[in-house]
């Protein structure tokens, strides 16, 4: 059983998650989506850029968002000037760069997935008077789907085991940027604390272990749809 201690730690990093997968999909979509339908100047650059936090040590990555987002950095300087936001030593900051560590693979499931549709469908689709808006919606969108689906558990495994790059951007405060890879560090550190590391450990193999069943379970699902309607 889990302390309340331990349980806050567990819906904090649910919370990070969530929110770095959910703000990060539409950009990890359009990215993908350009990654995969166009050719233009730069993208070999726009696509080692996107894979560069899989490279990256962690700890550099969190050290170029403290560069970037810290009181002294132009984006945070601007976003602190013009609302009153920051993302340092909050929790935010810890879905940030959960987000940015999470993005290459979302990016990747979802270009695979677009590589992957028949553009004849889509062809045929824009023959018989659908408008490449619709054409996208009814055609290309659900037969991306599976990528989608596969980016977001995965992008959110990901996140909810980011280490490096948040204890270096956003530090290990307890209730605000421990997460649940943060909080086994921690507890490591404190002797007569290996049962709750052992706990938390447990519980993480266990969630991504159930998120890669569930991206399993739901593209095999959306496979045997899309068969069906095939038929």
């Amino acid at each position: 059983m889990l302390s309340p201690q331990e349980w806050s730690i567990v819906a904090l990093s649910l919370k990070v998650g969530a929110a770095a997968v959910l703000a990060t999909l539409p950009l990890a979509f359009a990215l993908a989506w350009a990654l995969a339908r166009y050719r233009f100047p730069g993208r070999v650059l726009l696509d080692g850029l996107v894979h560069l936090p899989l490279v990256l040590p962690p700890v550099v990555t969190g050290w170029l968002l403290l560069l970037a987002f810290g009181p002294l950095g132009p984006i945070g300087r601007w976003l602190e000037s013009w609302f009153g936001v920051s993302v340092m030593f909050r929790w935010t900051g810890a879905a940030l760069a959960a987000a940015i560590m999470a993005l290459p693979l979302m990016v990747r499931a979802i270009r695979l997935s677009i590589e992957g549709i028949d553009r004849r469908l889509e062809g045929a689709a824009r023959t018989l008077g659908a408008g490449r808006w619709h054409a996208f919606r009814t055609v290309s969108l659900p037969l991306a789907l599976p990528g989608v689906l596969a980016a977001l558990v995965l992008g959110f495994a990901r996140s909810i085991g980011e280490f490096g790059a948040t204890i270096t951007f956003v530090s290990n405060i307890p209730g605000e940027t421990r997460t649940l890879p943060l909080a086994i560090y921690s507890a490591l550190q404190v002797p007569g604390a290996e049962a709750m590391a052992t706990r938390l450990a447990l519980l993480s193999v266990a969630l991504s272990l159930a998120a890669l069943i569930l991206s399993e379970a739901l593209v095999r699902r959306t496979h045997g749809e899309r068969a069906r309607h095939g038929d």
